[in-house]
């Protein structure tokens, strides 16, 4: 049995994600609020961009204080957004257009208005108390260790009802959950195998790291952290075959491989790139291809069932924290020139058509750079419009406003448009499987501006192209002997030269993809 066959299963990596909020989404009734009924109503717009997997940020009931992420029922739709059977009807609609769905896993933490935390709060001896994490005393912490320090000065908060301070890694509102506790962590997976029941095809898991990690409990509490996450990814596979678990892991590319699982025990299938993505924008900064280059040479080897996850801009700030202090300048610099446009120190809240002046031709060569990285593509929703973002909302919501179907109708009627762009670009991706499944390897191209790889999986091979530089550059590239290169989205094909040099010149900002003609099958 060909290769092929064998990860004909493996959807995950050749899957194109879109994440979208229920809520900014689509309006059906006129309430001002996006609901599931606007969700089936655009269903087909997605399908026919060809969009193989929905990514639903929290639909849940919550307290609206951290835009959904402060859950108050894991098990339930909030009504504003409509009924459970609104939400089976958008599963099976989304499945019948060829998507599957997932949602965000939210379980490092609750909202302090969960019945879990009220009852845990009412008495230390109340059964729900071990929930969460408790200090008497306010336990030592250190610079950075507040992952909001524009909202919060510390990672405790006291409560005068048990007269001891909980741990929240995030906002005093969202109280961490005890994951060593084993009532938990069954509760965790209850929750998932609740909604696997209910049609999901996997899971974002948020912020990973925090929810595995024994911060506030005592030394051999949790004797291995990615336990947890072993277990969750075992039972997934137990309840549904092809079930995804997606993570959320931005850590240094050395600590990213045990989220993949160690020892041949799966946890994560996909990753969010991190690292990729920070650097891409330090090479798209300095116009010069090496830090993306280097980016990838760092990433580690990875099991053959899994794959990355790649992105542009996403639902929260584009962080930049794996970067050096001076390169984050430079990136500051280049696309956040005003201290507005920047986030706790570290990122940037805009989308990137206003990040790259509304130019264009450069936001064409950013995507498809992105589509043509190791892994599978993931879209924020309105990426695909060139949506921008409205400075005037604070912190993150600024990139997570309602999305702009009048534009897209517009644009639907364009040829030239970027929505219409898009649609190929996909298409071009789903249709180019070695992307997904091959080995990846950076070709010298003599322009430092210019940043080539080519992917090889079974018999094929795709070779990318990208000028990161406003100006005109020229590309050399060494193949084998006799190949040429059949130009994926135009006319622009490379005859083969006897030596196997090849070169071409670019325009600025010009991307190309191409497709391998081997002499060997000439010649046959």
């Amino acid at each position: 049995m060909s290769r092929r066959k064998v990860t004909s299963d493996l959807w995950w990596k050749n899957a194109v994600v879109y994440c979208l909020d229920v809520e900014t989404f689509h309006d059906s009734d006129g309430d001002g609020v996006g609901d599931l009924g606007g969700l089936i109503e655009r269903i087909d717009y997605l399908a026919g961009m060809g969009v193989t997997c929905l990514w639903l940020m929290p639909f849940f009931p919550t307290m609206e204080r951290d835009d959904g992420y402060d859950v108050t029922d894991f098990y339930a739709v909030d009504p504003r957004l409509g009924t459970f059977g609104d939400f089976a009807e958008m599963v099976r609609t989304a499945n019948d257009r060829g998507m599957r769905v997932i949602a965000d896993l939210v379980v490092n933490h609750t909202s302090d208005r969960h019945p879990w935390f009220e009852a845990a709060r009412s008495s230390r001896d109340d059964p729900f108390h071990d929930w969460y994490v408790w200090s008497d005393e306010k336990p030592d912490e250190k610079p950075g260790d507040v992952v909001f320090p524009d909202q919060e000065t510390s990672n405790w908060t006291y409560d005068r009802h048990v007269r001891q301070w909980y741990l929240h890694r995030f906002y005093h509102h969202q109280p961490d959950l005890n994951v060593a506790n084993a009532e938990v962590r069954d509760e965790i997976t209850q929750i998932a195998g609740f909604w696997l029941q209910q049609g999901l095809a996997g899971f974002r898991v948020d912020a990973v790291p925090f929810l595995i990690e024994p911060t506030g409990l005592p030394a051999g509490a949790v004797q291995d952290p990615h336990d947890l996450l072993g277990d969750l990814r075992a039972y997934l596979g137990r309840r549904r075959g092809d079930a995804v678990l997606l993570g959320e892991v931005n850590l240094p590319p050395a600590d990213q491989r045990a989220f993949f699982g160690t020892g041949g025990r799966r946890e994560l299938d996909l990753m969010f790139d991190f690292h990729v993505m920070q650097y891409g924008y330090l090479a798209l900064a300095r116009e010069q291809a090496a830090p993306l280059a280097a980016a990838l040479a760092r990433l580690p080897e990875i099991p053959v069932e899994c794959a990355w996850a790649s992105f542009l801009r996403n639902h929260d700030e584009l962080t930049l924290d794996q970067l050096s202090d001076a390169e984050r300048e430079e990136v500051f610099a280049r696309f956040a020139p005003d201290e507005d446009m920047r986030l706790y120190g570290r990122g940037i809240r805009r989308r990137l058509p206003p990040m790259l002046g509304g130019d264009d031709r450069w936001l064409r060569m950013a995507y498809s750079l992105m589509f043509s990285l190791p892994g599978s593509p993931v879209l924020f929703y309105g990426e695909e419009i060139g949506m921008d973002d409205d400075p005037d909302l604070p912190g993150r919501m600024a990139v997570r406003t309602p999305m702009r179907w009048q534009d897209a109708a517009a644009q639907r009627r364009d040829a030239d448009s970027l929505l219409n762009w898009f649609e190929r670009l996909i298409r071009r991706r789903r249709e180019t499987q070695a992307i997904g499944h091959g080995a990846h390897t950076h070709l010298p191209a003599g322009d430092p501006a210019v940043f080539a790889h080519r992917c090889d999986w079974e018999d094929r091979a795709i070779v990318a192209v990208h000028n990161l530089a406003r100006r005109a550059a020229r590309a050399e590239l060494a193949l084998d002997p006799g190949d040429g290169l059949q130009d994926l989205f135009g006319r622009r094909d490379v005859p083969a030269s006897g030596d196997g040099r090849i070169a071409m010149d670019l325009e600025p900002h010009d991307h190309r993809w191409y497709a391998v003609e081997r002499a060997a099958a000439e010649d046959q």
